[in-house]
């Protein structure tokens, strides 16, 4: 993997992530899409195993977060 934001989260598309935001609160979700400006859309897993021992809010449905409210993500 690339060390590039935009490539990280390009080779996690798909994939299960967890969302932490600037309020401290923690999605988690498939990746399902992002922009430029990290904008990111989160659909709902079909694992039902929330990984982690952060309190995590599996997402519902599609789910689209802001970027300037995100702090981290992570694969």
């Amino acid at each position: 993997m690339s060390g590039r934001p935009l490539d990280v989260l390009e080779d996690s598309l798909d994939e299960p992530v967890t969302v932490t935001l600037k309020d401290e609160s923690a999605y988690y979700g498939v990746l399902a899409g992002y922009d430029q400006h990290m904008n990111v859309v989160l659909e709902e897993s079909l694992d039902d195993s929330v990984p982690g021992d952060v309190e995590l809010e599996q997402v519902q449905d599609t789910t689209i977060i802001r970027g300037d409210n995100v702090v981290t993500i992570k694969a």
